[in-house]
């Protein structure tokens, strides 16, 4: 896996995702779970919806 999440993507995804956890909690929802995919993708770096299409947000180093 090539990272394709980089920099200011990165972050965004990591606040977003804790967000939604965060709502999940107060609601009493499941729907809370969702918030993990974000929080993942961001911290792993990497985005299975990206690679298909060839995005990328991850500058390359050199």
């Amino acid at each position: 896996m090539k990272a394709n999440v980089g920099g200011f993507d990165k972050m965004l995804r990591i606040l977003l995702g804790v967000v939604i956890i965060a709502a999940g909690f107060y609601f009493k929802s499941w729907l809370g779970a969702i918030g993990l995919v974000p929080l993942l993708t961001g911290l792993i770096g990497w985005c299975p919806l990206y690679a298909p299409f060839g995005i990328s947000s991850h500058k390359a180093d050199g």
